[in-house]
């Protein structure tokens, strides 16, 4: 959706993905906007682009330049408006309590712009998950590390210990996802399914098999439309029978890993 205005330009686009502990995503280009101030229930992330915003949390002025993380706590009141004459162009999670609780308000409060380069390179890698259909497991997984990050910001104390093997565990997950190629496991459900928590269990497949889950799952699926393309059926009715969510989500994987369409596959294959 976009508006313009007497020379000002307000694109935004809004959805609610199916990830748990994400309640909106909310992107969006403004030149002369400004917010007044106002409150969220939820948790919210922000990455700006291009330009830069300036906002007052708590009293105190704040700024976003784009090599900045920025997570605003629920209920504190906050404004915003473009720092630069070209206005800005943000992206946006929100996050439910659930992702962050509420004993970390305070200190959100005190230090809401992160300079951290991993941080913000997967939040922006969440960002392109969470914008595909049907790659809801890598969002997931993708959320489970940014929400680990940035609780280490918050709670020092709170850091990671080193990944160690637990191939026993690895091998686990990875019966789960053979047992529902087409249907997808979701990761919180297979964290809840194993008693781990997700981000060990991710870093516990990833270091058994040297692949992350979500692609691991692709694989499979890949490897069940390469067959039933070879027998014959189209990418249009291969896409739902192997899991994928349109014949889009389809096609992308699949040039990903086998370097033609579908389609292409398909019509060039023996008989």
């Amino acid at each position: 959706m976009a508006a313009r205005q007497k020379g000002t330009r307000r694109e935004v686009s809004a959805w609610r993905p199916s990830v748990p502990g994400v309640t909106e995503v909310f992107h969006a280009h403004f030149t002369e906007y400004a917010y007044p101030m106002h409150v969220h229930d939820a948790w919210t992330l922000l990455i700006v682009d291009d330009g830069a915003v300036r906002y007052d949390l708590d009293r105190h002025e704040h700024g976003t330049p784009h090599d900045t993380v920025t997570l605003l706590p629920p209920h504190v009141p906050h404004n915003g408006s473009p720092a630069t004459p070209d206005g800005f162009r943000k992206r946006v999670v929100y996050l439910d309590s659930s992702r962050l609780g509420e004993d970390l308000i305070g200190r959100a409060v005190d230090t809401p712009d992160l300079r951290d380069p991993v941080l913000r390179r997967r939040v922006g890698q969440l960002h392109s998950a969470l914008a595909r259909p049907g790659d809801e497991l890598e969002a997931e997984s993708r959320l489970t590390f940014v929400g680990e990050r940035l609780r280490t910001h918050l709670r020092p104390s709170a850091a990671p210990a080193p990944p160690r093997p637990d191939p026993a565990l690895a091998r686990a997950l990875r019966e789960l996802l053979d047992a529902r190629v087409v249907e997808g496991l979701p990761l919180e459900e297979g964290a809840r399914l194993l008693h781990a928590h997700p981000a060990h269990l991710v870093r516990a497949f990833s270091g058994a098999y040297g692949i992350a889950p979500h692609q691991y799952l692709m694989s499979r699926r890949v490897g069940q439309a390469r067959r039933l393309l070879l027998d014959g059926l189209a990418p249009g009715e291969v896409a739902p029978a192997t899991g994928f969510y349109d014949q889009a989500h389809l096609t992308r994987h699949f040039k990903k890993l086998v370097g033609v369409t579908p389609g292409r596959y398909r019509a060039c294959a023996r008989s």
